[in-house]
């Protein structure tokens, strides 16, 4: 299949198919013989779903990499995938709770602000302020 219907198999733009091919994330697909374009298989399908569902996850282009790695070594330890997805996961909570503390934050800026005709407003006071964090 040509990267057209590639991308409508796997739910990978074209687009990001081949920069996956470029930043060598999936191998380069075949050419074919008649007019060099690309040619993709059931294979290369399966790892742009693959690599599609870990981005969703919040995967890194290097962390996707490794777990590809893993995914086509049928002879793989378990323990090196968990591993990834524990760190992944304790990003994630790390992230979240700083996005909580500005949700917070901001919550408690906009609590304080009138929303009138006044030109004061706290948000862009503390926004203002040197050394604010």
């Amino acid at each position: 299949m040509n990267i057209g219907e590639a991308a409508r198999a796997s739910g990978v733009s074209a687009k990001m198919i081949r920069y996956y091919e470029e930043i060598g994330l999936i191998g380069r697909a075949d050419r074919s013989a008649q007019n060099n374009y690309r040619s993709f298989d059931a294979r290369d399908v399966n790892e742009l779903r693959f690599v599609k569902r870990a981005r969703s996850l919040g995967f890194s282009v290097k962390e996707i990499a490794r777990l590809l790695s893993l995914w086509r070594d049928r002879q793989r330890p378990s323990r090196e995938v968990k591993a990834i997805a524990e760190r992944h996961i304790q990003d994630l909570e790390a992230r979240i709770a700083e996005m909580q503390a500005m949700a917070d934050t901001l919550r408690e800026l906009s609590r304080c602000c009138a929303g009138d005709d006044r030109p004061d407003c706290p948000i862009l006071a503390d926004l203002a302020r040197v050394g604010a964090q």
